[in-house]
């Protein structure tokens, strides 16, 4: 059955419909215009939002699945969803699955399925079951989970010919023989076998899992995935898809070993697959490189085809299957930021990379960034080769935007395909060409899917599919940035938006919150960031700059900060706070500053170099720096940052560190630290500032989020999340606005009383 028409498409519709009954009104979207007037933005609007992610379009272009992701109803956490969308624009999108936790949908070649990640729920012990492959065919009938593997599978890609599905999965052999045994014993109600109830038998040995971590390597805990089991890797497995529901099958372990794999492809027969792994014991003493490899789809053992000398990904396979494409970063001279680029690659004996964006001067597959990415399912946009192989579709961040655009596979010429103040998070490409389907987000819109034309004619031409927070944007009154851009100390330009309140008078004076971005290699930009609204609508002018080092203005200007971080960027940032004053809208006597990460580390530095603010917010920052090489989930062992480690050049770190001139602080600070960020650890940052300035008795406070990491603010827990920015404001309220916040005094005041910090 083929689907190439709108009469297709909605005959999918209608079995969509037919399989999951009725979706509740919810789920659905409301087109109908709310009465009365516009209200402002609030912080637990966050709660209604509708997130959009990884877009995959058919391979007739036709249709686009996508994930779908809302809070739950506890408002703790997430809930994602696989939705439908026709590509020529007019019709509502569908649900397409009833889990709660189903993600990464992957269109099968032939377009007939769907294979995605379903999630399970948690088990008795309140652990979250690991997700497996499912399977939806498009001529109906209910989702099929394929997979049962203890730890789970996950990066599903489907063969050439639509037969099998190759995915990840960290099982090992011990877990699927503990896996069975518990089955076994569940059979008997119980019971055991002679064997296993012997003392010392099997069951008797299994019967503890240790939770203790015995650590032999330097990098040892991630800021998402906590403590790393060095026993596990990430190894390729291969499943003959079921083509009926009573036929089941078994999933073939491809590779294996003490190292991790990822980025699978498929050789056009089949035949094979291409994959990327590092086999290095502990690669982080060594610059980045990269080692590709084969295998036989049907087990053997595995072949190197290239070491390339750099952290590359992305991997993508030519039409003819001749070549491969991928981003990476050059490695020397070393650097702290290296601009991406793309490159090819021949498939042949002792080929060399060819770097297709030298002469392009900005990040290529790389994007701005605000608040409100999808917190569940997304998925880094990958490279798409033109049918003819002769480019490449990409997305690139420069000066603030991120266009789709392509990159001519000889010249390396880049044409922007899509323009305007906007910035493309994802993209899909149709199989001919003719069609993409972007997820674009803008200061006014969190991100919604547009097809857009691949034609000469039509070129760029954008069709909205998707208007996921119609019913409740249609209230709220949201305001575009306005672009600011000035010369700093040394003539070098700089970039800013200011977001004024909706209500703004020109007359007036205003309080102004200075908002930095982290990274620090990463930028600000033409995308919706909640929190910027939310503190205008809260009567605060917001103004956020992307100060030296800043990414998408060029490979000097990322760079410029090595060895010099924190330094001029702080310039460059108050330079941009005097810029605003002279518009003569902002009171001088009214300035906040916060920021996180390494806005953290400038929000710190900034109130050890003046007193003008009146208040500051750090947010899971770095205040000693050799605390931070010694104890973060990943230490800069080679100079980016620095040349040496700190107990090599200690001044230098001392230098940088804003804890050594911790007593120069005299503006109120808070903290914002999250308890399982291994990223920034809190006795690294806050906390140690938190306690100097309580030694010298300067007003400040810590505010510690249980269970949350390094990404509190972008897919923290949805209620923390909320917290984060009434505590920010709350506490600018307090010291910019005279507000009482009882709850930030050691004694809070009594009704009826004034605290003495007012």
């Amino acid at each position: 059955m083929k689907f190439c028409s709108s009469a297709a498409v909605r005959v999918i519709i209608v079995l969509a419909v037919v399989v999951l009954a009725i979706i509740p009104s919810s789920e659905a979207q409301d087109s109908s215009p709310q009465p009365g007037a516009k209200r402002a933005i609030t912080e637990k609007d966050l709660f209604n939002f509708v997130w959009i992610a990884d877009p995959q379009v058919s391979p007739d272009g036709s249709r686009a699945v996508f994930t779908r992701v809302v809070t739950d109803e506890k408002r703790t956490g997430y809930e994602t969803s696989i939705w439908i969308v026709a590509t020529s624009g007019g019709e509502a999108p569908i649900r397409l699955t009833n889990g709660k936790h189903d993600e990464h949908p992957r269109w099968s070649p032939d377009g007939k399925r769907i294979a995605f990640v379903r999630d399970g729920e948690k088990d008795d012990g309140g652990k979250p079951r690991p997700g497996q492959i499912a399977i939806l065919s498009l001529a109906g009938g209910e989702a099929r989970v394929i997979t049962d593997l203890p730890k789970g599978a996950g990066d599903p890609v489907w063969s050439p010919d639509s037969r099998r599905i190759a995915f990840l999965s960290s099982t090992t052999l011990e877990d699927i023989e503990k896996e069975q045994r518990k089955k076994n014993e569940a059979k008997v109600g119980g019971a055991n076998t002679k064997e296993s109830a012997s003392p010392g038998g099997p069951a008797a040995q299994g019967e503890h899992e240790s939770d203790i971590h015995i650590i032999t390597r330097a990098v040892y805990r991630d800021n998402d995935e906590g403590y790393l089991d060095f026993k596990r890797h990430h190894h390729i497995w291969v499943i003959d898809v079921p083509l009926t529901s009573d036929e089941s099958a078994k999933p073939l372990q491809l590779t294996n070993g003490d190292y991790d794999e990822g980025e699978i492809l498929w050789t056009h027969d089949a035949t094979r697959l291409y994959f990327l792994t590092r086999r290095i014991d502990e690669p982080y003493y060594e610059t980045p490189s990269t080692d590709i490899y084969s295998v036989s789809s049907t087990g053997g053992t595995a072949e190197k085809l290239a070491s390339i000398p750099m952290g590359i990904g992305n991997l993508t396979l030519s039409p003819d299957g001749r070549r491969i494409a991928f981003h990476g970063s050059v490695t020397q001279p070393i650097r702290s930021y290296s601009q991406p680029d793309l490159w090819v690659m021949d498939l042949a004996p002792n080929a060399q990379p060819r770097n297709l964006t030298a002469g392009y001067d900005f990040d290529m597959g790389d994007a701005v960034f605000g608040d409100n990415a999808a917190p569940r399912g997304g998925s880094d946009p990958t490279l798409y080769w033109s049918p003819d192989g002769r480019g490449l579709f990409d997305i690139v961040n420069t000066q603030g935007r991120t266009p789709l655009v392509h990159v001519d596979a000889q010249t390396g010429a880049v044409t922007e395909i899509t323009r305007g103040d906007q910035a493309v998070l994802d993209f899909s490409i149709a199989s001919d060409a003719r069609t993409a389907v972007t997820l674009v987000s803008t200061p006014v819109m969190i991100g919604d899917l547009f097809a857009v034309a691949m034609d000469d004619k039509k070129g760029g031409e954008q069709t909205r599919l998707t208007d996921a927070n119609k019913t409740l944007w249609s209230q709220l009154n949201l305001i575009p940035p306005e672009e600011m851009n000035y010369k700093s100390f040394d003539g070098l330009p700089i970039q800013g938006w200011i977001q004024k309140p909706p209500d703004f008078d020109p007359k007036k004076k205003y309080p102004l919150i200075l908002n930095i971005h982290g990274g620090p290699h990463a930028a600000y930009g033409w995308v919706f960031d909640h929190e910027f609204q939310w503190m205008a609508a809260r009567g605060y002018v917001v103004l956020y700059i992307n100060p030296r080092g800043s990414t998408g203005y060029g490979q000097d200007f990322g760079n410029i900060i090595q060895y010099h971080y924190p330094g001029d960027d702080y310039r460059d940032l108050m330079v941009g706070v005097d810029e605003v004053l002279k518009r003569g809208y902002v009171d001088p006597k009214k300035l906040a500053v916060t920021g996180g990460s390494g806005g953290g580390v400038l929000t710190d530095w900034t109130v050890t170099q003046t007193d003008r603010f009146a208040a500051a917010v750090s947010q899971r920052d770095i205040s000693n720096w050799a605390s931070w090489w010694y104890t973060a989930d990943f230490t800069l062992f080679q100079p980016n940052w620095f040349k040496a480690p700190p107990f090599q050049d200690p001044k230098d770190y001392a230098n940088r560190s804003a804890i050594t001139f911790v007593e120069k602080i005299h503006t109120p600070m808070m903290f914002i630290l999250g308890l399982a960020d291994y990223r920034t650890p809190q006795d690294s940052g806050g906390e140690q500032l938190f306690r100097a300035l309580k030694f010298l008795k300067r007003p400040t406070a810590m505010v510690v989020f249980p269970r949350e990491t390094h990404e509190l603010s972008r897919s923290g827990e949805p209620w923390h999340r909320i917290e984060r920015l009434d505590n920010i404001v709350g506490w600018f309220d307090k010291w910019l606005m005279g507000v009482p916040h009882p709850e930030y005094e050691v004694h809070p005041e009594k009704p009826g009383t004034k605290s003495a910090n007012h």
